[in-house]
């Protein structure tokens, strides 16, 4: 049994593709849970209308994405858990099935299994897909986050091992709970699977919410033992503030060109002005 815990708070843009995207999975051996925080823009609407296709749900007021989480870990029966938020949704409708396998084997050696992941933008069109292998990854995971959590499956041993969600994090949450079990253990990629897309803000996002993204890692890291930033969040951090100034002194309109411009010296693609 995989679980599959859906996060929202007014997401009804989104929430029926990401809902969809789970009930039309070929693995039989699922379940969908949905946790609400109370919307009021016709979330739960859309809910009720798909009751049916729901292990359970509940629409009513929360502390955040971890608290939701939290209450939705308490009703999982799965052996394997997925987080999705409601603006993300599962790439094909073969993920599980293929992944099942691979799930099966994994366990009791390694309690987390991940693919890649597909940033897309607001249009829907994918930019560029997140995902490397293990041994790569792992040299830079005390430093950064450096794993795309919707595409990644945790065993509920590991729950069991290291507790729940904090749920005083807003944004690094599940950064801090992967540090309590993988610098000391052990992830499996999953190579050529794109487990799901993961929508992104674009030209309009502003990026000073990386700035509390790095300080909620960064706190993370300091709660679990890393007394000292690594390199990897140093030149993270460095460069979130660089895209903040350019935004402030360009302007919105300038700065997502300069910001690619940027990506592109660096061998990346083009993000912020990708249409």
């Amino acid at each position: 049994m995989i679980s599959v815990i859906v996060a929202v708070f007014n997401g009804a843009k989104t929430l029926q593709q990401c809902i969809d995207s789970v009930a039309g999975q070929t693995c039989p051996h699922k379940e969908l849970i949905v946790i609400d925080g109370g919307s009021i823009d016709g979330t739960r609407e859309i809910l009720e209308g798909n009751a049916t296709k729901l292990a359970y749900w509940v629409s009513e007021p929360d502390r955040g994405i971890y608290h939701a989480w939290n209450k939705a870990l308490a009703r999982a029966r799965g052996d394997w858990i997925c987080f999705l938020g409601a603006d993300d949704y599962l790439w094909s409708h073969e993920v599980l099935e293929r992944l099942a396998p691979i799930l099966e084997k994994a366990y009791p050696p390694t309690r987390v299994v991940y693919g890649s992941v597909a940033i897309v933008n607001e249009r829907g069109r994918e930019m560029f897909r997140a995902g490397e292998d293990w041994a790569t990854a792992g040299r830079r995971f005390t430093d950064i986050m450096s794993l795309a959590h919707p595409g990644l499956m945790h065993h509920k041993s590991l729950f069991e091992a290291h507790g729940r969600f904090d749920e005083s994090f807003r944004i690094a949450g599940d950064y801090e709970l992967l540090l309590r079990e993988l610098p000391a253990g052990n992830a499996h990629f999953v190579p050529d699977l794109v487990v799901a897309g993961m929508r992104q803000g674009g030209i309009s996002t502003d990026p000073k919410g990386s700035i509390a993204m790095m300080r909620e890692m960064r706190r993370a890291q300091v709660l679990r033992g890393y007394r000292r930033p690594g390199r990897h969040w140093l030149s993270a951090y460095a460069k979130s503030w660089l895209r903040v100034w350019m935004w402030r002194i360009l302007g919105r309109r300038v700065a997502p060109y300069a910001f690619d411009f940027l990506r592109l010296l660096g061998g990346k693609p083009r993000y912020w002005t990708r249409q």
